[in-house]
């Protein structure tokens, strides 16, 4: 398989995040704590993993990549997220042991929507939420592996956010507007994404996220951003421009593919130790620090 980054969107977003460099202050500085509090847990790292779908069991394995890397994601005690999966799927996952976000896709069969977000609550789901930029497609409506997709009004997202006790997360979040909509609905993250470049020509994640968290001051929404995220450069730059958090993506899969859940563990683990090398080489202790002081753009 291909993972390079092959659209328009997807250079752009690299290029922007290339441009952002990062200066020192290293005197008085103490070897840094990767920890973060998020939503009442304490977790290893700001990084978290993607919402996958559809991974089949690679090189013969039994267990699909989307176990494989819930696993890892228990070990490394990170957040896990998955996508688009029957209920009978989510079962697999739960029993993992991870800390797992459903993400459900925006079936025009709204019923399904409800029953799968029911489902995970039930089994125990860390939080749920809602895919929203898979919505349309070429044609119009949006067509995702045989089901159709459908708009997802306000109202539909705030009745699906009363309908739950856990916290709910909007992925596919790429303006303001639709993050001040989010947070009037209730809910409690935002996932800044353009879903590996589905829109061309999309703003990369990375450049709306300051604009995004002047927008959410002073209100109780989370955010975590992903597309393009590989190292603990990246990572670092998505917390000093405002994200809790950043979640891995196709960076992540050749290692999943080849190693499983032991190669998921050593790409995260690297990732972690290039973040705690460059807050302690900024003078950040703790990931909560992080600001936008010591970043640079390129000129």
């Amino acid at each position: 398989m291909d993972y390079k980054r092959i659209s328009d969107a997807n250079e752009i977003t690299a290029r922007y995040m290339d441009s952002i460099l990062i200066k020192e202050r290293l005197i008085d500085s103490v070897v840094a704590d990767t920890k973060l509090s998020f939503l009442n847990e304490t977790f290893d790292m700001p990084v978290m993993m993607p919402a996958f779908s559809h991974l089949g069991c690679f090189n013969g394995r039994e267990k699909t990549g989307l176990e494989e890397y819930s696993m890892a994601a228990k070990d490394l005690n990170i957040l896990n997220f998955v996508g688009m999966m029957e209920n009978s799927d989510f079962d697999r996952i739960i029993a993992t042991g991870s800390k797992t976000v459903r993400i459900v896709k925006p079936y025009a069969d709204n019923a399904k929507v409800r029953d799968q977000m029911q489902y995970a609550e039930e089994k125990g789901a860390f939080g749920i939420g809602m895919d929203i930029d898979h919505i349309f497609g070429p044609e119009g409506e949006d067509l995702v592996v045989g089901e159709k997709m459908a708009v997802q009004t306000t109202e539909m997202l705030k009745s699906y956010v009363e309908s739950t006790r856990l916290p709910f997360f909007v992925k596919g979040v790429l303006s303001a507007e639709d993050a001040v909509k989010c947070a009037d609905i209730g809910a409690k993250a935002i996932i800044v994404s353009h879903h590996h470049g589905r829109l061309p020509y999309a703003v990369p994640p990375m450049m709306i996220l300051p604009e995004i968290k002047e927008a959410l001051s002073g209100r109780d929404v989370k955010i975590i951003v992903d597309c393009g995220i590989s190292s603990g450069a990246d990572v670092f730059k998505a917390l000093a421009l405002g994200a809790d958090a950043a979640a891995v993506g196709r960076s992540m899969l050749p290692s999943l593919e080849k190693e499983g859940t032991a190669g998921v563990l050593d790409f995260i683990k690297d990732v972690q130790k290039e973040l705690r090398f460059i807050m302690s080489c900024t003078g950040y202790a703790k990931t909560s620090d992080i600001d936008d002081i010591c970043i640079k753009k390129l000129l």
